[in-house]
């Protein structure tokens, strides 16, 4: 059983951490991820126990420092960061006169001790306290040094060191830089979180029911399936609809990306989270709005913290034995070098101090979750949802792709163009397809036709199905061969549907699927940025393939392929590189598992879409496919930096500081400084993709 709690006043990457394996230890919690940047605590509780841990995880959780358990409905709170203001402006007030002081020699060296002091309790006195309350962690369930031994402990360790030293000076002004680096690291982070904030605004706050000729306005929650609403000009879709009125304008850049205004007709969908930019309208509801685009959007988003990229395990486990082995390296610095250097334990505790204050991993441990965090967040404002940032990650490296034909670079919109033979070929037709769920189905919807029963799908090859009590078959002409009946071939592009009635031939309907106008942009793109190979698996005959893909940049077609099949050719394709595969994610599934990573057209209202396939590109945009590439790539190349910029300066500062090159301050400064330009870095994610 899986519960999500939403927290608030949880800024700091290492405490998730510290808050996760305390919830871990309870008893019948099998799983727990808490992300300090949605806010959020995931759960997964064994059946059994289930309330009575979860009683135990809210009881951790509001007991946890200063979090807050945000409870459904609540308000939310903009986090002004006042108290820590007040705190950094006090210890400011105090440490300017007590640096102005220090110059005359006739005012006693107490006095600015005493305001050094104070401007050390002012800026500090809350990280002290957080390593005082860690303190009776450690033995709580078994021994846990690793809870006592983070960042709190390493700056209160260095900055009293500094005042034992009678450097009060760089004590005080330690904790008042670190203060400043934590303000900083708080308000950056808030601004990302800030990305969820407008996608929450994905959902309608109202709706205009129509019932009984009467309008009514309702939360989008009481929507039920076959409800009516009206639209006025400027309102927010509130839930999957289908138009009832001739013609509309939707505003789609809130799900899609994209600029432009789309036309919809009557029966078209209409996604929630758009925007009616045309007169007024009306639409029935579909789906109601907890199964909805939007929902499905916020949840794939917010849920997506919960599947972390290999850098980011990597991140989290570096740091729970780094920080205690550089611990142990400033010990022995301040041990062991003055007995060879005539016993200045004074000069080496003081670059010992340096290390433990240069070591702190946050720039890592905040700024490589809050890139992939960013990069799933900007996929999402363009059109593309993913479930974690583990995707991201993979597709980064993908070397090839492989996509569907059929409703992939096609539009999926397959209406009747031609009859051949017999005219009752269309009625028998129309009258099995009705049966079926495949997107073909589609185009017999507007025939009329008399009840077909039995109905019997046979995978990849047609439908069996009794129709006014004779035996029809209706497939392919492979479908035909193997139950041995006679057709008469139909050569042209289009797709062709065969008939039969009690074993004999009745005719064939050619179907119209056209390319999607931004096929070949799409696929010209994903080729400039880095996809060595593109192909296409299809269960079209070789001949038909070709001549409907024609002028598309794709350089193999595997045709007269059945679900299965697909799936062979996929493993194939994955010895050349990573493998990319777009299909509808409903008949797709088998292919999709052997792909490497995987992406479903549209169908943001289908659960088989969402269910399969690790990314969806909403509103069937196939131009979001190139941007989701590049988006990881560029994801993949921001955590890589960060990861060397900050190992690379921190391993310089501290050889400086053993060296005593480096003052106390200006490891402060070096190690907020290098967190405040990977998290700068990390928000580049925020940028508008090409």
């Amino acid at each position: 059983m899986k519960r999500v709690i939403r927290i608030r006043n949880l800024d700091c990457a290492a405490c998730a951490m510290e808050l996760s394996d305390e919830l871990k230890e309870i008893a019948g919690v099998e799983e727990a991820v808490v992300d300090f940047v949605t806010q959020r605590v995931s759960l997964v509780f064994s059946d059994e126990t289930a309330d009575e841990s979860e009683a135990k995880a809210r009881y951790v959780i509001s007991h946890f420092e200063e979090v807050e358990i945000v409870e459904a409905g609540a308000p939310e709170k903009k986090d002004r960061h006042l108290k820590e203001i007040v705190s950094l402006a006090v210890a400011i007030a105090f440490f300017i006169p007590a640096l102005v002081l220090s110059f005359f020699d006739f005012i006693s060296e107490w006095v600015s001790f005493g305001l050094y002091l104070a401007s050390f309790a002012a800026a500090g006195w809350q990280v002290v306290w957080t390593v005082v309350t860690n303190f009776p962690k450690i033995f709580k369930g078994g021994f846990h040094l690793g809870i006592l031994l983070d960042e709190n402990l390493l700056m209160t360790i260095a900055a009293a060191g500094a005042f034992a030293l009678r450097e009060s000076m760089e004590g005080a002004i330690v904790m008042i830089l670190y203060g400043i680096g934590e303000l900083l690291q708080s308000i950056a982070v808030g601004s990302s979180r800030g990305a969820i904030t407008k996608l929450a605004a994905l959902k309608s706050d109202s709706a205009i029911l129509i019932k009984d000729g009467k309008e009514q306005e309702v939360l989008p929650e009481d929507l039920k399936t076959g409800d009516t609403v009206l639209l006025r000009k400027g309102d927010k879709v509130p839930a999957d609809c289908k138009l009832l009125s001739d013609f509309a304008e939707i505003d789609a850049k809130s799900m899609t990306g994209e600029a432009y205004l789309q036309e919809k007709r009557k029966g078209d969908e209409l996604l929630s989270g758009c925007v009616n930019a045309g007169s007024a309208v009306t639409a029935e509801v579909v789906r109601p709005e907890s199964e909805s685009a939007a929902a499905k959007i916020l949840e794939l988003v917010e849920n997506s913290a919960s599947k972390k990229a290999k850098p980011e395990k990597f991140i989290t486990k570096f740091a729970r034995i780094y920080t205690p082995v550089v611990v142990l390296i400033a010990i022995l610095v301040a041990v062991v070098p003055p007995l060879f250097d005539g016993y200045q334990f004074a000069k080496w505790i003081m670059s010992a101090l340096n290390i433990l204050v240069i070591s702190c991993p946050c720039a890592l441990i905040i700024s490589v979750p809050l890139t992939y965090f960013s990069g799933v967040g900007t996929l999402a404002r363009n059109g593309v949802l993913t479930k974690g940032a583990v995707y991201l990650d993979v597709l980064a490296g993908v070397k090839c792709a492989a996509f569907d034909k059929t409703g992939t670079l096609t539009e999926g919109k397959f209406t009747v163009a031609k009859v051949n033979g017999d005219a009752r070929a269309l009625t028998v037709a129309a009258a099995a397809e009705k049966c079926s769920s495949h997107p073909l189905a589609e185009a017999f919807k507007s025939v009329e036709t008399p009840r077909a029963d039995e109905c019997e799908e046979v995978e990849g090859r047609g439908l069996k199905a009794v129709v006014e009590g004779k035996n029809v078959l209706v497939g392919s002409a492979r479908f035909m061969e193997e139950q041995k009946i006679e057709i008469a071939r139909v050569e042209t592009s289009r797709l062709v549907v065969y008939v039969a009635e009690e074993g004999r031939f009745l005719g064939s309907i050619e179907i119209d699927d056209k390319i999607r106008e931004n096929a070949k942009d799409a696929l010209s793109e994903l080729k400039k940025a880095g996809v060595g190979e593109i192909a296409v698996f299809t269960g079209d005959t070789k001949a038909r393939a070709e001549e409907s893909l024609k002028g598309l940049p794709v350089d193999r077609i595997a045709s007269d392929l059945l679900p299965a099949k697909k799936a062979e050719e996929a493993e194939k394709l994955s010895k050349q590189g990573k493998l990319l595969y777009v299909g509808d994610g409903i008949n797709d599934t088998p292919v999709m598992k052997a792909s490497d990573v995987s992406a479903a057209m549209g169908a943001l209202g289908s659960d088989a879409a969402i269910e399969a396939s690790d990314f969806v590109l909403a509103s069937d945009n196939l131009g979001s496919l190139p941007k989701a590439y590049k988006c990881a790539k560029k994801t993949r190349k921001i955590v890589a930096e960060n990861i060397a910029f900050s190992i690379a300066v921190k391993v310089a500062l501290m050889a400086l500081s053993v060296l005593g090159f480096v003052p106390l301050w200006a490891a402060v400064l070096g190690d907020t400084g290098v967190m405040l330009l990977a998290v700068l870095n990390s928000m580049r994610m925020r940028a508008k993709l090409k």
